[in-house]
């Protein structure tokens, strides 16, 4: 495969049309992706090739991890005329006191050429991968931005000379990222990826992890406690049936699961409850430990 249909794609992200190149079109492109297509690990996705990532989210109706989304939309963007580049980079999340610097255990965007007043240098930062975050590009400078009720930084990373750093707000799960200018492309990160989701990750596919941010916070399924993160704080939930289940993956988290027979979505879901109610599982932690997750 070597090409993507743009309508099919924008209509995933609930968009009808798209305009001329810029740095506003980007902006909605990048909200539209957090928004409507979550990180998901409900299912093993080894494969990190970034038309096979575009052929689960667009037509699977799932979603995938760091890799799977914004190799995708690396795709969707090209096509549509952006020079975007992936890089690696590492997350430092609230169980990791140290930044861990560019492991590749995460990636991020950046599309250059397109200068506003605010960013004259017309470089910008996109992450759809982690179903957190900041929903609208961030400039590729040293500063601090305010999207709606949460702040972000961007500055040079103190893991060593010429990285860069994307410090998150407080109320965020995530503390940080921390990444390369280094060009990479989906494919090779896939021998880390593979060591982690035959290790420490594996525990994730059983019970299922899903994220999908807006505007005001996230929305997050972890096992069966369904949760909402937005200014004021946490509010959790648990998921007690199988048609509560589908319904939340559906109407809150836009998973259709395409292709998935009656007999599937209750194997699924009844692996997801008892790896939940299975006593080795963290359920006192508000979120899984995401230094040992590829983001």
């Amino acid at each position: 495969m070597t090409s993507i249909d743009i309508g099919l794609y924008l209509a995933r992200l609930g968009l009808s049309t798209t305009g001329s190149r810029s740095a506003e079109e980007l902006a909605r492109l990048h909200a539209a992706h957090l928004s409507r297509v979550p990180f998901e690990t409900l299912h093993r996705q080894g494969e990190l090739d970034p038309y096979r990532a575009y052929e689960r989210i667009v037509r699977q109706g799932r979603g995938g991890i760091c890799f799977h989304l914004n190799g995708a939309f690396a795709l969707l963007l090209r096509a549509l005329g952006y020079q975007v580049s992936m890089h690696p980079a590492g997350v430092q999340s609230i169980f990791n006191p140290t930044p861990i610097g560019p492991v590749g255990t995460h990636a991020v965007l950046t599309v250059d050429a397109l200068p506003t007043l605010d960013n004259p240098d017309g470089r910008w930062i996109l992450d759809v991968g982690s179903g957190e975050g900041f929903t609208r590009p961030l400039p590729f400078m040293a500063g601090e931005y305010q999207q709606g009720e949460f702040c972000f930084r961007v500055s040079p990373s103190e893991c060593g000379p010429g990285l860069w750093r994307v410090d998150y707000d407080r109320r965020h799960s995530c503390r940080g990222v921390d990444f390369s200018t280094e060009l990479v492309e989906p494919q090779e990160f896939t021998r880390r990826y593979l060591e982690q989701i035959d290790g420490e990750l594996s525990l994730f596919f059983r019970y299922g992890w899903v994220k999908r941010c807006d505007a005001t916070g996230f929305d997050e399924l972890v096992g069966c406690m369904r949760s909402r993160v937005d200014s004021r704080g946490r509010t959790s939930s648990k998921i007690t049936t199988f048609e509560e289940f589908f319904t939340v993956l559906g109407e809150v988290f836009h998973l259709t699961l395409d292709g998935l027979t009656g007999a599937q979505r209750l194997a699924l879901w009844q692996r997801v409850r008892e790896a939940w109610e299975s006593k080795s599982l963290p359920k006192e932690m508000p979120v899984p430990p995401q230094e040992l997750v590829a983001r």
